[in-house]
């Protein structure tokens, strides 16, 4: 068995919650948070610890599981635990990730552990999918389409301006640059050109709802380079129509063979009812790794990249070769 913990107990702890029942090989030892643990009501009647308590269970739990925030959370929290624990992040800021990783193989290498970071499906399986398909297509191009579903970030940069409630920001696919690029063109795309950006926003009474359209569509990094509607509903309708957190997306590379006649498309897709329970299921998966590549020997950082992915599944490599090769 797989001793298993949880640091941090939001919509994606709950997840790994949920998916570590369905794991026969792994054990869920405690969840450790920041609150009042007495505060947390979990999915079974799973031991909750303060975050400070970890340290004491170190030889208890073979692999952390982290489920913070990346832009405040994981660049501490996943150094500070590798040194201690096996661990297993979702950090997913693309740009920061190379730093991320110094920072996580230095601890991981000093505590003789293994630390995989940045796991989930985006960065994550649509990075191997990107690798796999530019090694067997050289001669192509890339393409990554989000959507239809919830831009958690999105929707809290909606949340922060002044008269706002409450709001969830969908983002969703263009279908004529979604065609275009199915039908092999390899067209060059701007942001704007490849998703919209739909938003659903609860306002405070008497608040300025012209006002709070125009913050929305001209804010930087967000909304500024995107085609965005707004449509303004109440608390009810919010909550009633849009308290999941769906998600999903395509990654597509088209390319040439040959002499260049030949044209090859290759698409990996996912639609989820639930962003962070899905994540949750590839953190688990990579839990396993992390503890089996440990069991070897191994310690540092690693990325999806670098895992094999028998060392996700939890049958043995002659059953997998009997039956899935």
């Amino acid at each position: 068995m797989i001793k298993i913990g949880i640091a941090g107990y939001g919509n994606l702890g709950r997840g790994v919650e949920y998916a570590l029942r369905r794991c026969p090989d792994m054990e869920l030892v405690g969840i450790f948070t920041r609150r009042d643990p007495s505060s947390v009501k979990t999915v079974g009647c799973t031991a909750v610890y303060p975050m400070e308590a970890a340290e004491s269970m170190k030889d208890r739990i073979d692999v952390m599981i982290l489920c913070g925030g990346s832009a405040n959370d994981l660049p501490q929290q996943t150094p500070a635990f590798a040194r201690l624990f096996n661990v297993v992040d979702s950090f997913d800021t693309h740009a920061k990730i190379p730093e991320h990783f110094a920072h996580v193989d230095q601890a991981a290498r000093e505590g003789g552990k293994v630390g995989i970071i940045s796991v989930g499906w985006d960065p994550g399986l649509f990075s191997l999918v990107r690798l796999l398909a530019q090694g067997v297509l050289p001669d192509g191009a890339d393409y990554t389409f989000w959507g239809k579903g919830v831009s958690q970030g999105h929707s809290d940069a909606i949340r922060r301006i002044e008269g706002v409630l409450d709001a969830r920001q969908y983002t969703i696919p263009c279908e004529d640059a979604l065609a275009r690029v199915r039908a092999g063109e390899m067209p060059q795309l701007a942001a704007r050109e490849k998703h919209l950006r739909e938003c659903f926003v609860v306002a405070e009474e008497g608040a300025d709802l012209n006002a709070i359209e125009q913050v929305i569509k001209t804010m930087p990094n967000y909304f500024a380079d995107y085609d965005t509607t707004v449509h303004f509903i109440s608390r009810e309708e919010l909550l009633r129509e849009h308290g999941g957190i769906p998600h999903g997306g395509r990654v597509i590379r088209t390319g040439k063979s040959g002499e260049g006649s030949n044209g090859h498309v290759v698409e990996f897709s996912l639609k989820l009812d639930s962003n962070p329970e899905f994540t949750a299921g590839v953190l688990v998966a990579y839990a396993r790794a992390a503890a089996r590549l440990s069991a070897n020997g191994e310690s540092g950082c690693k990325t999806v990249l670098d895992i094999a992915p028998i060392y996700l599944h939890p049958q043995s490599p002659e059953e997998l070769r009997a039956h899935l090769l």
